[in-house]
């Protein structure tokens, strides 16, 4: 009896811990889809940093936040099946921790870079990029693998919502609760989608 009872309350624990795990990762694409606080409209942004598809588009989502002065909201999802992506997202996360912007600006630097970026220089980039904005890139970037965790988080998110190319580009807005958010599936249809979630 004593033993049922010790089962007992070791195995509570153990099937709340996994519930309350399941429960956070049960991400529906109507909980990410939402524009940040202060924000009616915003552009979400799943993104891999190896991607051809998704250099192509950065500098377009960037330059329709500046016109539309909406933020943009990026999340990292490096596909398995690109070399150096994950590792850029890795360092990318690095420099967010000295701004959010620095983060970005990285992102768009290896975008812009991309052609020439491999395996083996990928960190001689990330050092020529710290190196400008007067940054210390330590030996080792993620020692406790708490970046790499962010980055997991994000990719998780995305598989959560059956995310299964790069770049996805969402308009999303809280004006409209029965249509929170659009997904762009034509970068020329970009601005005309903004310009329609602005409206309703």
């Amino acid at each position: 009896m004593n033993k049922t009872i010790h089962d007992r309350f070791v195995i509570l624990p153990i099937t709340l811990i996994a519930l309350a795990a399941f429960g956070w990762a049960q991400d529906t694409v109507d909980s990410v889809l939402r524009p940040p606080k202060g924000a009616q409209v915003a552009i979400v942004v799943f993104e891999d940093l190896q991607c051809p598809m998704c250099r192509r588009t950065a500098p377009l989502v960037e330059q329709a936040s500046k016109t539309y002065k909406i933020p943009v909201v990026r999340h990292d999802f490096p596909l398995p099946m690109h070399n150096w992506s994950y590792q850029a997202a890795v360092m990318a996360r690095y420099f967010d921790t000295h701004s959010k912007a620095l983060g970005n600006e990285f992102r768009d630097y290896i975008f812009e870079n991309q052609l020439e970026v491999d395996p083996q220089n990928l960190r001689s980039y990330a050092e020529k990029f710290a190196t400008a904005h007067k940054v210390d890139l330590p030996f080792v970037i993620d020692p406790g693998g708490k970046l790499a965790a962010l980055v997991n988080a994000d990719r998780d998110l995305g598989k959560a919502i059956k995310l299964d190319h790069t770049p996805t580009v969402y308009i999303v807005s809280s004006r409209n609760p029965s249509k929170p958010y659009v997904e762009v599936k034509d970068n020329s249809q970009l601005y005309l989608t903004i310009d329609t979630m602005m409206k309703e």
